[in-house]
C-alpha cells in the first residue's frame, strides 16, 4: 500500500491453538503496536522485537496528493537535499558519523528511514530528527542534484519504457492531476533553491506524519527519545493543492506514441477506478486481477507468452486510493510485428473474465496465492505496524486483517465476475501503445474488437495530442540497396582501402550496473575471435577458424551450425558491408527516422536490416531478429563517432540493447595490419 513500508515487516501470528473456521481459514491473532502522539500531531507506533539488537525508524507523511504544477519535480529535488546533514552538522560529518555507527539514514520528499544497532539508537534518532527538522539546504548540493536530475531526464528521452510510463499516467489522469503530471527538463530548470525550501515548509510537516519504531526498543525509552527529538518539530498542517478528478474515455481507444528507435512495443491497457481498501469488493477485485494477470499463472501470461509466444511476460495490476481514482492496468512488451495481435488478446482476456465465471481451479489458485503471501508476511516483525497504519490511514475495520483469510476464502466466482465488470472497463479502456509507428500504426488502425473499429489517437512523447505523423517517406527514383551500400563504402574510405585490411584488433568497453564490460574483437585471414569479459572473467567467446566455429559460454563450448558459421563469416571484415554490396537479394525498403534524421533502410535478410543516414551516407543503426528460448527477440545496435584509422572510417561508439538495458560501448584501441 504505502511505498515507504513496502519493504518493511511486522509481528503477527496464526493462532494454532484455535480450531480453523469452518471454511478452513486459520484464526489470525494480531498483536497491536504500542502507540502515542506528540502535541505537534506526530503519531508514533512502537513494535518491540528483541530477537536482534537492531532498531529501524520509519517516518511517513500521509499527505494528500500534491500538485506541483509548472515546477513538477520539486518534491524529488527537495527529497534529494534532505538527509545531507543539518544546520547543526555538516554533510560530511553527518555521513561519517552514521557510517562509523554502522547505521543508515535515507530521506525522500515525504518519508525517511533509518536502521541501526540498538545501542546506537539514541544517537541515530537524534541525527535523523535533526536532519528532518533542521535541514541544511545547501546551494552547492542543490546545483549538484539539479544537474543530476536533468541528466537523468535527458538520458531517458529515447528510453521507450520511460516514455511509456510518463505518457500512460499523463493520459489517464491529465497533466493537471498529481498522478498525471511529470517532471521535465523545462520544469526542473525552473526550480530554485528557494522553491525546495518552500516545498519543505508547506509539506514536510507533522500533522499527518507517522513515526514507526521497530525492534530492540521499549515503550518507555521510545517515548523519551521521540519527545526529546521530534517534539521540537513545529505543529503545522500540509498545504492543500486542489485538482480536478479525471475520467475514462467515452469509448475504448488506442493512444499511440511513435518512437522510431523502438525495437518492441510497450502496451498498457488501462482505466481509472474508484476503489478503496475499505470497500466491500476490494478483495474480490484483488482475486479477479490475480486470475487475469497477477503472475506467471495468470491468464494474460499463459495466453501471450505460453500460448502465443508474443512476449516474455504479460501482467495486470489493480490499485486502490482513498484520495483519488486508482488504476487497473494490463501490460506487455511485445515485438513490433505482433503488437496489434497482442492488443486484441489482452482485450479478449479482459472480456472473458467479465462474461465467464472463473472455474474452481483458477479461483482456488488465486486465493492460495494471496493467503500464502499474507501468512508469510506474518513472520516479519514490521507486519503489525504496517497493518496498524493501514487500519488508521485507510479507514479499515479494526478486524480487517484478523478476518482477511476468511474473507478471501469467502469470495465466489460470481463476486469475481462482478468485480471484473466493475473495475475492468472493457468499453472505456485507454490502450496506450508506444512503439515504432512505421511498423505498427497501420495494423493498430485496423483493429476491430467486439464489432467496433477502435479509434487511434496520436500523441508525442510528452502526451501532447498531435496529427498522425508521417512514418516513412518515398524513396528516390532509381536508388537501390546496392547503391546505398556502395555509397557507404565510399564514405568510409573506399573499396581499395577496406580490402587492404588483412588483420585488425579492436578493444571496447561499456559499463553495466557499475561494472566494466570489455569486448575484444580480432581477425586475420580466415580466423576471427570475439571475447567478452566482465570483471576480468570471460563471459562469452565466439571463434571462427578454417576448420571449426563455436561459441563458448561459462567454459562450455557449443559448436555452431553450418548456417550460423556462414552468417558469421560474412561479418568478419573490418567493414562487413563489403560482402553485401553486390548481393542481388538485398532490398531498399524505406526511409525512416533514426535519432531525428532520415535514414535509408536496407533489408539484408528477413531478420536483418541496416540503416544509413540520408545526408552522411554512414551506417547509423542495425536491427536483427533472433529466436531465443522459444521467443522472438529484436536486437538493435546504433553506431556513431566515426574516426579514421589507416584510411578507413570506424565507428567508435556502438550502443547495443540487452533486454531493457542498453550497453554503450566506446572503442578504446584499434590496431590495423
Amino acid at each position: 500500500m504505502m511505498a515507504v513500508f513496502a519493504s518493511a515487516s511486522l509481528t503477527a501470528q496464526v493462532d494454532r491453538s484455535q480450531q480453523p473456521e469452518p471454511n478452513g481459514s486459520p484464526v489470525i491473532k494480531l498483536e497491536e503496536p504500542q502507540t502515542f502522539e506528540l502535541k505537534n500531531g506526530l503519531k508514533v507506533l512502537v513494535v518491540e522485537n528483541h530477537k536482534l539488537p537492531r532498531v529501524s525508524i520509519e517516518l511517513f507523511l500521509d499527505n494528500p496528493p500534491i500538485l506541483e504544477g509548472d515546477k513538477a519535480g520539486v518534491s524529488s529535488l527537495t527529497g534529494s537535499l534532505l538527509g545531507k546533514g543539518s544546520v547543526n552538522i555538516s554533510k560530511d560529518d553527518f555521513n561519517d558519523e552514521v557510517d562509523f555507527l554502522g547505521a543508515s539514514i535515507n530521506f525522500s520528499g515525504q518519508s525517511a528511514f533509518a536502521s541501526t544497532l540498538s545501542r546506537n539508537f539514541p544517537r541515530i534518532i537524534e541525527l535523523m530528527a535533526d536532519a528532518a527538522i533542521h535541514p541544511n539546504f545547501s546551494g552547492e548540493e542543490f546545483d549538484k542534484e539539479k544537474e543530476r536530475y536533468i541528466e537523468s531526464l535527458r538520458s531517458d528521452e529515447k528510453n521507450v519504457s520511460a516514455v511509456a510510463n510518463r505518457v500512460e499516467s499523463a493520459l489517464a489522469y491529465g497533466t493537471t492531476h498529481p498522478n498525471g503530471e511529470f517532471s521535465s527538463i523545462e520544469s526542473i530548470e525552473k526550480v530554485t533553491l528557494e522553491d525546495t525550501k518552500v516545498f519543505y515548509e508547506d509539506f514536510f510537516v507533522p500533522e499527518n506524519a507517522y513515526l514507526v519504531l521497530i525492534g530492540d526498543i521499549n515503550l518507555k525509552d521510545a517515548k523519551k527519545l521521540v519527545k526529546s527529538n521530534f517534539g521540537k518539530w513545529k505543529a503545522k498542517s500540509p498545504k492543500l493543492t486542489p485538482f480536478a478528478e479525471a475520467s475514462n474515455p467515452e469509448a475504448t481507444e488506442i493512444d499511440f506514441v511513435d518512437m522510431p528507435n523502438a525495437v518492441q512495443s510497450e502496451i498498457i491497457v488501462q482505466n481509472l477506478i474508484d476503489l478503496k481498501m475499505s470497500d466491500e469488493d476490494y478483495i474480490p477485485a484483488l482475486i479477479a486481477n490475480q486470475i487475469l494477470g497477477g503472475g506467471a499463472e495468470g491468464r494474460l501470461f499463459l495466453n501471450l507468452r505460453e500460448d502465443k509466444g508474443y512476449t516474455y511476460g504479460s501482467y495486470s495490476g489493480i490499485g486502490s486510493s482513498k484520495e483519488t481514482k486508482a488504476r487497473f492496468r494490463a501490460t506487455a512488451q511485445v515485438r513490433n510485428a505482433v503488437t496489434d495481435s497482442a492488443v486484441v488478446q489482452i482485450l479478449e482476456e479482459v472480456k472473458r473474465i467479465r462474461v465467464e465465471l472463473v472455474n474452481d481451479e483458477d479461483l482456488k489458485n488465486a486465493k492460495e496465492k494471496y493467503k500464502g503471501s499474507f501468512v508469510r508476511s506474518l513472520e516479519r516483525p514490521q507486519t503489525v505496524a504496517n497493518f496498524a497504519l493501514n487500519i488508521e490511514t485507510q479507514g479499515l475495520d479494526q478486524d480487517f486483517y484478523e478476518t482477511y483469510l476468511s474473507r478471501i476464502d469467502a469470495v465466489t466466482a460470481e463476486e469475481v465476475m462482478a468485480a471484473a465488470n466493475k473495475f475492468f472497463a472493457l468499453n472505456n479502456l485507454r490502450i496506450v501503445v508506444v512503439g515504432k509507428g512505421v511498423e505498427v500504426a497501420e495494423a493498430l488502425e485496423n483493429i476491430n474488437f467486439n464489432g467496433t473499429q477502435l479509434k487511434v489517437n496520436y500523441f508525442d512523447a510528452f502526451a501532447n495530442s498531435i496529427e498522425k505523423p508521417t512514418f516513412s517517406k518515398p524513396l528516390p527514383t532509381g536508388l537501390t540497396a546496392q547503391k546505398v551500400i556502395a555509397n557507404y563504402l565510399d564514405k568510409v574510405g573506399g573499396t581499395e582501402a577496406i580490402e587492404s585490411v588483412s588483420s585488425y584488433a579492436i578493444k571496447a568497453t561499456a559499463t553495466i550496473q557499475g561494472m566494466t564490460l570489455e569486448l575484444a574483437t580480432s581477425a586475420k585471414g580466415d580466423n576471427y575471435t570475439q571475447e567478452m569479459k566482465m570483471m576480468g572473467n570471460v563471459m562469452q567467446r565466439s571463434v571462427l577458424t578454417e576448420s571449426e566455429a563455436y561459441q563458448e559460454m561459462q567454459g562450455q563450448r557449443i559448436p555452431m551450425s553450418e548456417e550460423d558459421r556462414q552468417k558469421m563469416q560474412l561479418e568478419t571484415g573490418i567493414v562487413a558491408e563489403l560482402a553485401w554490396v553486390n548481393n542481388p537479394e538485398i532490398k531498399l525498403t524505406a526511409i525512416e527516422s533514426v535519432n531525428g534524421s532520415d535514414a535509408y533502410v536496407v533489408q539484408l535478410t528477413e531478420d536483418r536490416s541496416l540503416y544509413f543516414d540520408v545526408n552522411t551516407g554512414l551506417k547509423v543503426q542495425e536491427i536483427v531478429t533472433v529466436e531465443a528460448g522459444g521467443q522472438t527477440i529484436t536486437q538493435k545496435a546504433s553506431f556513431g563517432d566515426y574516426k579514421e584509422i589507416n584510411g578507413v572510417l570506424i565507428p567508435h561508439s556502438v550502443s547495443r540493447n540487452l533486454g531493457p538495458q542498453t550497453l554503450d560501448f566506446q572503442i578504446t584501441e584499434i590496431t590495423i595490419n
